[in-house]
């Protein structure tokens, strides 16, 4: 179908999406291996830290990274401070980072580098029982940066979070509006993460700027009814 045929909010999506425009040669791969085992993450440290007003204050992007791993502890606060339930109930979950209709379009792809526990490969956030599913094993900290526009700190970053849109879950409800929902939710989540990397002493900075379907087709997702629509790296913080 040609794009201008699409409803307004698909055409909005597959018209802003950025290509390379010759082919290039595909990035190295790394063994990928689809796997069912699930590593339990820990409860997240919610001990006193700085002040919201502190943290807010001080938040920054960050773009320069040790090459120090994070502890499974800090990934385990970070990614509970980004979409953590907050509260179970029949109907709906409450989660740290709201959402249009209570509906979280939004999942969550990890792609680590160096964390302590976690080998190297590409993960799926289970929301539900708060754990990581290992979808691909290996060192994907180049390609993941060539499709990020070629920006460094996709390979120095410790992790780079990858926010993907199950866009039928907001359009089963909203239509063709819940294109708008659904930027909205992402941000939310992305804010979520900036403010926790602050209180903790970590680097994060968002990345809006990528090759949309060579992420997509780097984690497994087809681009159309899910599509990765935000990335962010953090890190160790180089200091001084």
């Amino acid at each position: 179908m040609d794009s201008a045929d699409l409803p307004i909010g698909q055409r909005f999506q597959e018209e802003t999406k950025y290509s390379r425009p010759y082919l290039s040669p595909s990035p190295e791969r790394a063994l990928e291996t689809v796997s069912s085992r699930r590593i339990s993450l820990p409860s997240p440290s919610l001990r006193t830290g700085p002040s919201l007003w502190k943290v807010l204050r001080k938040r920054r992007s960050i773009r320069d990274y040790t090459s120090h791993p994070l502890t499974l502890q800090e990934l385990s606060s970070l990614i509970w401070a980004t979409q953590g339930v907050t509260e179970k109930a029949f109907a709906p979950v409450y989660r740290t980072a709201p959402s249009a209709g209570a509906l979280h379009p939004i999942d969550t792809y990890l792609i680590v580098h160096r964390a302590e526990g976690l080998e190297p490969g590409i993960y799926f956030l289970e929301v539900a029982d708060f754990s990581l599913a290992i979808r691909k094993r290996g060192d994907f900290s180049r390609p993941i940066a060539r499709a990020a526009l070629d920006q460094d700190i996709g390979q120095a970053a410790a992790v780079v979070f990858v926010w993907v849109a199950v866009i039928r879950r907001s359009r089963q409800k909203y239509r063709q509006r819940a294109y708008r929902y659904i930027y909205l939710d992402c941000g939310h989540i992305g804010q979520n993460l900036y403010l926790a990397a602050t209180a903790m002493n970590l680097g994060c900075c968002g990345i809006a700027a990528f090759f949309d379907d060579e992420v997509n087709d780097l984690i497994g997702v087809d681009g159309q009814e899910e599509t990765a629509i935000y990335l962010a790296a953090v890190g160790k913080k180089e200091e001084g």
